[in-house]
């Protein structure tokens, strides 16, 4: 009895996805190509903002890090999840499980903390432009990005040390596609009251402070907005915010939605897809696609690479 609790704590199947066996080879090839846009394209526009000297301004380094927390959420859950369409055990270590868990912590959290600096620093450039410079400093900027990974890893630590403690001896099927904190909550025979204490003292503020932030900064915003004389300024400020509110309203919708009592958990998997894979995929192009600096950068690199290439050939004839 003994050997058999100590194998349920050690490994465990993620069940996900198993209901249509069917469309595993299609659910296979629609997430991998999903997974390998969504690299490029985070991976692509950190690699843009490294490289170019115009992008190097608080809001592109806020950017960077969301788009490199979105690499590390989907790179999290993805390759696993697609290792086990073709897995005939789907097993995963008590260990793989918890390290999985632990980075989807830190990005999730990271993501949040970003938000809410993006949103602060639009509202700074808005509601105050002359004293930009100022009050949003490339070393303000630096020092919140810092504190984010801090704060982010220490979260996640919190909750993977307070999962180790407890005793899964229901089942070992985790009824998901990843190792999530709810799915296992319901394979507990021990008390997970410290955990969910820890919830509320560390998440919870988390999030409630990061979405102050977003409101009070876009009802500052929108009150600036609608006091400006000009057609035109109104015009490029909802341009400059629209992206962001949109990634914004999407990622803590859903944020909010997967948080519900733990017996729902047939509904988690639609929610979970969206905010560790589709919100991934979504963000690169949200703020690429209607930013005009990116789009200008992008179009000049474009141009020198044809240059460039126009130049090889004809030293080559």
């Amino acid at each position: 009895m003994a050997n058999k609790n100590h194998s349920l704590k050690a490994e465990f199947i993620l069940t996900g996805f198993m209901t249509h066996p069917e469309l595993k080879p299609l659910l296979f090839v629609v997430f991998f190509f999903i997974y390998l846009i969504t690299m490029v394209g985070n991976l692509g526009l950190v690699a843009l903002i490294i490289t170019e000297h115009r992008l190097h301004t608080p809001m592109y380094i806020f950017l960077g890090n969301l788009a490199l927390m979105d690499s590390c959420c989907s790179s999290a859950i993805t390759p696993k999840m697609l290792e086990n369409f073709f897995s005939e055990d789907r097993m995963i270590s008590l260990y793989e499980c918890m390290a999985q868990f632990y980075f989807l912590c830190l990005a999730e959290t990271a993501d949040c903390f970003l938000l809410g600096a993006m949103a602060y620093d639009r509202y700074v450039a808005i509601c105050s432009p002359l004293q930009y410079h100022t009050r949003m400093s490339k070393k303000l900027c630096i020092q919140m990005t810092i504190g984010t990974i801090i704060a982010s890893n220490f979260h996640s630590m919190i909750h993977v040390v307070l999962l180790l403690r407890l005793t899964f001896c229901r089942s070992n099927q985790i009824d998901h596609f990843f190792c999530d904190i709810l799915p296992l909550y319901r394979l507990l025979c021990s008390d997970p009251y410290i955990n969910e204490l820890m919830i509320y003292i560390f998440s919870m503020p988390i999030q409630i402070f990061t979405i102050a932030t977003v409101l009070i900064s876009y009802l500052c915003i929108l009150f600036t907005i609608f006091r400006m004389k000009s057609k035109e300024g109104r015009g490029k400020a909802f341009s400059t915010c629209a992206s962001h509110f949109f990634s914004v309203s999407i990622f803590y919708i859903c944020l909010l939605m997967y948080i519900r009592p733990f017996e729902e958990g047939d509904k988690d998997i639609p929610v979970a897809i969206f905010y560790t894979i589709v919100i991934p995929l979504l963000n690169p192009f949200i703020y690429s696609l209607r930013n005009k600096e990116v789009i200008n950068v992008l179009k000049k690199i474009l141009k020198n690479y044809n240059i460039l290439k126009q130049n090889s050939s004809s030293m080559g004839n």
